[in-house]
């Protein structure tokens, strides 16, 4: 029987990705989404690239009464790849007490039930914003904790927090926190892709609506900025590349090759890129121009940002392989078969 595992927000962009590989290594995922920011119509798409249509669940984590029905459904969970949370950095300054809420409140109901059901791995989907603006770069798991610059990115260093004390407690518990950095790009099939609702809060998905019309225009926020061009610096990493992470770091836990109850890594390609260098990939992978306008600077985000990803690739034996112009291509090709296909603009 193949070993089963929760993947919650597992129809949202990096969480299908993420199934699609552990479909493809040979496990059973059991997706649980409250689709509030994706769509069902994603496990179709599951379905044809794996053959596989997962098993999905719906229902919100921050109900304590259906995750423990969840639990006693099915039984043979092996461990748990934790997504579901709110994500959008500038949407987060806006509205703090729902994030508090959402990713707060669904890490401690799912914490809580690991311990009554003996659920003993957990792969916690954490982010480079725990280190804020770094002191170094590029930024190494050893660097400290800073003030965070958004409540999303507060949420990410609680959470982080939260695990660390449960296992203190619960020592049967064994985690991974995996910080990556900015995920882009789509399945070399276009039929999963990155499909925010609404108004994109990511960079890539709104050069793309721009690119095939459903945007007038995108926008750059901020061009004062201390990098060589005067636009942020993010390093961005192939959401597939990604994806293999959380599956080798899943194996890592069931395989018992972990060195400690609570390990951490940084997930990035490793090389800083700026907004204006973004754009011009796009332009040069889709052969499109792009047009944008430089906006005033958004709340929430930081100057430059990128990771020093050796410790990932030698202790997990991965690495990113794929380059920002795949990404760029993959992720033109996926809107432009999701727009085909016939789908509306959100």
């Amino acid at each position: 029987m193949n070993k089963q595992i929760l993947v919650t927000g597992g129809t949202g962009y990096i969480g299908s990705h993420t199934t699609v590989g552990l479909i493809e290594k040979g496990f059973d995922p059991v997706i649980v989404d409250n689709l509030s920011n994706s769509k069902i119509e994603v496990l179709d798409g599951i379905e044809e690239i794996t053959g596989i249509r997962p098993h999905f669940e719906k229902f919100d984590l921050r109900d304590k009464v259906d995750i423990d029905e969840f639990f006693k459904k099915y039984p043979n969970i092996e461990a748990i790849v934790h997504f579901a949370a709110s994500k959008a950095v500038g949407e987060s300054v806006e509205k703090p007490l729902l994030y508090y809420r959402n990713n707060l409140v669904s890490l401690i109901n799912l914490l809580e039930a690991m311990t009554a059901f003996k659920i003993p791995f957990m792969v916690f989907s954490s982010s480079c914003t725990v280190y804020g603006q770094p002191d170094k770069l590029p930024v190494t798991e050893a660097a400290p904790f800073k003030k965070a610059f958004s409540p999303y990115g507060n949420t990410k260093k609680i959470s982080e927090e939260i695990i660390q004390d449960t296992i203190d407690t619960n020592p049967f518990i064994k985690a991974i926190s995996l910080r990556y950095f900015n995920p882009v790009g789509a399945h070399s099939s276009a039929i999963i892709g990155e499909l925010p609702l609404g108004i994109p809060d990511n960079l890539i998905p709104f050069i793309t609506q721009t690119a095939i019309g459903i945007r007038d225009y995108l926008r750059v926020f901020g061009d004062d900025y201390n990098t060589a061009d005067g636009s942020c610096i993010r390093d961005y990493i192939h959401v597939v590349d990604l994806a293999k992470a959380h599956v080798v770091a899943i194996k890592r836990l069931l395989e018992k090759e972990y060195k400690s109850n609570y390990e951490i890594f940084n997930l990035g390609a490793g090389r800083g890129v700026s907004v204006f260098e973004a754009i011009r990939s796009f332009e040069k992978a889709s052969g499109q121009k792009l047009n944008y306008r430089v906006v005033d600077r958004r709340p929430g985000d930081i100057e430059q940002v990128w990771a020093d990803t050796s410790y990932a690739n030698e202790e997990l034996g991965w690495k990113a392989e794929l380059s920002l112009y795949d990404a760029m291509l993959s992720a033109w090709n996926w809107e432009k078969n999701y727009r085909q296909k016939g789908k509306e603009t959100e």
